[in-house]
């Protein structure tokens, strides 16, 4: 993922045009009424006349056949009672120079997003589309790796907010952002990210949670190029479950210590029910280590009911992500990792290797347990690693002695 570089450049303004923007909303939101408005398609922007609607009626519908070409920024934040029945579709037309210019501004990880939605009571459901017109920007970001690629659709301070019966399509990079949300719940999503030429569909996870408490993924189909859920930092009370990922590169706690003076904290997560197919990784956790990073850390997670297919890296602990075996010996994680259950994971990677357990020196990881994995490699060898951790349950014997360093 790309660094905060470009933070001190951009921030100030983009901060102060959203707040401004989330002020006007959230001064209309309070009027909304009990009205229900129909939108049809006007031949242009629809931004405006779909942004007036969820300000003015407690119920939105774009029907079926009708698709709305989005070429301006939507900011439906503050708003409360609000029922988004998107039964059409919503397509955000590829202006590269507008939506870079104008993307709302996130500042973690430096991502820019087509639509902030929060509030209270929100509901997004009905059925339809959302569509990223991702082509575009898979062909742009292949020739210039600093694009800045919009989210489809970020929730932003919601509270009590229900997303589902929706199919998602080609987003530009991430496919959803939970931000600063509290009891979100997303049911019955479908999302696809296929490119149609050479250049790849990249960074276009699933789910990043971020700073939210609370929130359920449930009973959906996953077809992207990144991950498939990714817990960022400050996620807390998360439930995943009954997920179909193919493509992806697993349901990942972090990366987390990235940033120096920061402290992450992921704590109280479930994943469970999670079939994974022709992936990078299965169930995964992933801390900096290396001098000038941040610390943090994880607590009570929990990987259960995992069947995974031709999958590299079935198991995984890497707490020196991306960083040298050198830097990571003089300057170990800062994110402390304990109460790990990975239970009841079956299936078959891609090679012989179905188990990476990689902790760095001085003890930062406690409480790992395996339990009842049943995994196997490619070409009839199937072996297990482990690094700098002491691990419990019925699955430590296959991992013999874990290596010290």
């Amino acid at each position: 993922m790309r660094g905060v570089s470009l933070l001190s450049k951009f921030f100030s303004l983009l901060a102060l045009l959203t707040v401004s923007e989330a002020s006007a909303v959230a001064k209309r939101g309070a009027q909304t009424s009990e009205a229900s408005c129909t939108l049809k398609a006007s031949g242009g922007d629809d931004a405006p006349q779909f942004l007036a609607a969820a300000a003015s009626c407690s119920t939105v519908t774009i029907p079926v056949g009708t698709t709305l070409n989005i070429e301006t920024r939507l900011n439906m934040t503050g708003l409360s009672n609000l029922n988004i029945n998107l039964q059409g579709t919503i397509r955000f037309d590829p202006n590269i120079p507008y939506w870079t210019g104008n993307g709302f501004f996130i500042p973690f990880q430096t991502q820019i997003t087509f639509w902030l939605l929060g509030g209270k009571n929100i509901v997004l459901s009905g059925g339809g589309t959302l569509d990223g017109a991702g082509q575009a920007w898979y062909d742009a970001f292949a020739s210039n790796s600093s694009l800045l690629r919009p989210i489809i659709l970020t929730l932003n301070q919601a509270n009590n907010a229900v997303v589902e019966n929706i199919r998602m399509i080609n987003s530009p990079e991430w496919f959803n952002l939970v931000n600063e949300c509290n009891d979100v719940t997303f049911n019955n999503i479908t999302i696809n990210a296929v490119s149609t030429s050479k250049n790849f569909i990249s960074n276009t996870d699933g789910w990043d949670i971020y700073r939210s408490d609370s929130v359920t993924i449930k009973n959906s189909v996953i077809n992207n190029g990144d991950d498939c859920v990714s817990f960022k930092p400050n996620s807390t009370n998360i439930l995943v479950s009954n997920l179909n990922c193919n493509g992806s590169h697993g349901i990942s706690v972090g990366s987390l210590g990235q940033f120096s003076g920061v402290f992450d904290i992921v704590q109280n997560v479930t994943a469970i029910g999670i079939q994974m197919s022709n992936a990078e990784n299965g169930a995964r956790i992933k801390a900096f280590a290396g001098d000038n990073v941040g610390s943090g850390h994880v607590q009570n997670v929990t990987f259960q009911n995992f069947v995974v297919n031709n999958v590299d890296s079935p198991v995984v602990i890497d707490q020196c992500y991306e960083t040298a075996a050198s830097a990571c010996e003089e300057f170990p994680s800062n994110v402390v990792i304990e109460d790990i259950f990975f239970n009841n994971i079956s299936g078959t990677g891609s090679g012989s290797e179905v188990a990476s357990l990689d902790c760095s020196p001085d003890g930062r990881c406690s409480g790992i347990n395996v339990n009842n994995l049943n995994l196997k490699g490619a070409g009839g060898k199937t072996t297990f690693d482990c690094q700098n951790v002491v691990l419990a349950g019925n699955s430590a014997s296959l991992f013999g002695t874990c290596s010290t360093t």
